[in-house]
């Protein structure tokens, strides 16, 4: 029995080892590279692209699978909503070129000759390692034009919330759906700026009229404004830029930002921004392919505080990383310095990050380092989801884009 437990243990350990050397994940539209979501037109193609640090051509796998509108597993079989295989190999395979940090850089596209998707709706994407297990999973929506939507993203009217958020309206017209039951049958979705962990799942129509849907709330669809994000530059790696107080290079390349400073007691200010996502790119001379010739940089964080925060996390936040809290993104403080510290290795190119706290709940505070003001610009997405009375699974009938700009 112990045995087992340590085999167990073992393989566990192996596989959080393995994920700790993948990087750089990207899942984006195949022929969209500036559309920073993982949500197309279902027939349209993603590019799910990431780099494993330990450069030994491992034989990796992708699996596809159908979800409901809140992301748990659909009834439907794979041969339900795929022509073809749910699961194969990752066969686009390329080894890093003169770069100090070696990696392996690997490529699938979705769908693709063997994997035809065939239904609209939530799909969980799982990369697996040689053993089968899971190293990583992403998610996306391949949607029907089934319904116009028209978002609008205000500042709240709530008296206690007018200087802090934002109101996300929208209208959903489906001429092409006959409704029988639309609060049963239509489900809607909202998130901000790409982040799973904003959303908000089954708003109700606020008014119901015919071919269309009503969502003019006034509360509950608030979203908090936070504030721009903390950005850096590293696409000339050997070099200084805007945000980088200096440059060392060592084994890999080092890169010290300069220290922030909480920006919660500030008034805002306007600072254009890519609302927390990422852009892999080198603009050094020697560079032609930046997938596979783009380096990796040991990236210093800091943030300026005159004490640690009491029973709470700080992490480091943003798109680099899908959002996630990671033990390689959480922070720690020096009590010499007074400040937080967190050193992360990412791939050249343009980023954005802000700061998290996080309670034993796990609830996720933007707002007690950045602030919040309803100036900030915001980008909204809102999904549609459909299931006719008597459906098996979860259409995905429009998606609608509105923002949040004070500015333009």
């Amino acid at each position: 029995m112990n045995k087992i437990i340590l085999s167990f243990l073992s393989l566990g350990f192996a596989t959080f080892l393995n994920a700790q050397n993948i990087k750089s994940i990207l899942l984006r539209p195949a022929n969209n590279p500036k559309q920073y979501n993982s949500i197309v037109r279902l027939g349209n193609v993603l590019e799910l692209s990431f780099d494993d640090l330990e450069a030994d051509n491992k034989d990796y796998h992708y699996k596809i699978e159908h979800m409901t509108y809140d992301w748990k597993p659909s009834s439907l079989t794979s041969s339900q909503y795929i022509d073809g295989f749910d699961q194969n190999s990752i066969i686009d395979v390329t080894n890093s070129f003169n770069a100090l940090q070696a990696y392996t850089h690997y490529s699938v596209r979705l769908p693709n000759t063997n994997t035809v998707i065939t239904k609209s709706g939530n799909y969980l994407i799982s990369i697996l390692d040689e053993d089968y297990e899971t190293v990583f999973t992403r998610r996306c929506i391949f949607y029907e034009d089934k319904s116009i939507i028209g978002v609008t993203a205000l500042r709240s009217r709530a008296v206690n919330t007018n200087q802090t958020h934002q109101t996300v309206q929208f209208r959903v017209s489906h001429q092409d759906i006959v409704l029988n039951n639309p609060n049963q049958e239509i489900k809607a979705t909202l998130i901000q700026n790409n982040d799973w962990n904003t959303m908000i799942n089954d708003i109700p129509p606020l008014f119901i009229q015919p071919n269309l849907l009503v969502y003019n709330h006034v509360n509950y669809t608030n979203f908090p404004g936070n504030n721009e994000f903390y950005f850096y530059d590293t696409k000339y790696v050997r070099n200084t830029s805007l945000n980088i107080n200096k440059v060392e290079r060592e084994d890999i390349y080092h890169t010290y930002l300069f220290t922030d400073e909480p920006k919660a007691n500030r008034s805002y200010t306007f600072n254009p921004d890519i609302n927390g996502q990422f852009v892999i790119n080198s603009l050094d001379p020697n560079t032609r392919d930046s997938r596979t010739e783009a380096d990796y940089t040991l990236v210093h964080f800091s943030l300026k505080l005159d004490a640690p925060i009491k029973r709470k996390e700080l992490f480091v936040y943003g798109a680099f990383n899908d959002f996630k809290l990671l033990e390689e993104n959480k922070m720690t403080y020096n009590e010499e310095a007074g400040v937080y510290e967190a050193s992360i290795l990412l791939k050249q190119g343009f980023y954005n990050y802000t700061y998290a706290v996080v309670d034993e709940e796990n609830n996720i505070d933007l707002k007690k380092i950045g602030g919040s003001f309803f100036e900030t610009e915001n980008e909204y997405t809102a999904i549609i989801y459909y299931r006719p009375i008597g459906g098996f699974y979860d259409r995905v009938i429009g998606v609608g884009y509105g923002y949040f700009n004070q500015n333009r």
